[in-house]
C-alpha cells in the first residue's frame, strides 16, 4: 500500500471565480460617464478616453480580483487561503433562505469566511484539526452541490489507496 502526501498532484477537480453580478458590473461601470464629465470643461476627446478608460478599468479590476474557490492537489482553496481536504469534515450546502441565515445570525466569527453578496449559496466545512483555532470554512458559491461533491471526492481520492 503507497502512502499518499498532500504533496501529490491530482490536479484541479473544481474552480469557480467568484465575480460580481452583472448589475454590480454595471453600476461599476457608470464611474466611466461620471469620470468623463469631470474632464468634460477641458477636452470632450479627452473626457471620452478617460471616461472609457475608468469604466474597462474598474470592471476588470472588479472581475480580476474576484476570489477564486477550487480544490486542487488535495486542498480546498478559498480566496487567499488554503486547507488540506483530510482535516476537513463533512461539507453541507444550502441554498435560499438557509444561505441567509448561514450568511447572517447563524455565522460563526470564529470561521473563516469568504462571502460575496449576489451569490446566493453557501458551503459550510467543519474543520477536525484539533490544534486548528477556526471550527469551519464558510464559502459562498454559485453550485453548492457541485463544490460539496467535489470536496468528498477529493477527501476520498486522499483516503483511498491508488493500485
Amino acid at each position: 500500500m503507497q502512502k499518499r502526501g498532500c504533496g501529490i498532484r491530482t490536479g484541479v477537480e473544481y474552480r469557480e471565480r467568484l465575480s460580481p453580478s452583472l448589475w454590480a458590473l454595471v453600476a461599476a461601470a457608470v464611474c466611466g460617464p461620471m469620470a468623463a464629465l469631470v474632464f468634460s470643461p477641458v477636452n470632450t476627446t479627452f473626457a471620452l478616453v478617460v471616461g472609457l478608460v475608468v469604466a474597462v478599468g474598474i470592471v476588470a479590476a472588479l472581475v480580476l480580483l474576484s476570489p477564486i474557490v477550487e480544490i486542487r492537489d488535495g486542498e480546498l482553496r478559498a480566496g487567499r487561503a488554503h486547507i488540506p481536504v483530510d482535516v476537513l469534515g463533512e461539507p453541507f450546502g444550502v441554498e435560499g433562505d438557509a444561505a441567509r441565515t448561514a450568511r447572517g445570525s447563524g455565522l460563526d466569527h470564529r470561521a473563516w469566511h469568504v462571502i460575496r453578496g449576489g451569490i446566493d449559496g453557501v458551503v459550510t466545512v467543519p474543520v477536525t484539526d484539533p490544534e486548528d483555532p477556526t471550527p469551519s470554512w464558510v464559502v459562498s458559491t454559485r453550485t453548492p452541490d457541485r463544490l460539496v461533491a467535489a470536496i468528498q471526492r477529493a477527501q476520498l481520492r486522499l483516503r483511498t489507496p491508488r493500485r
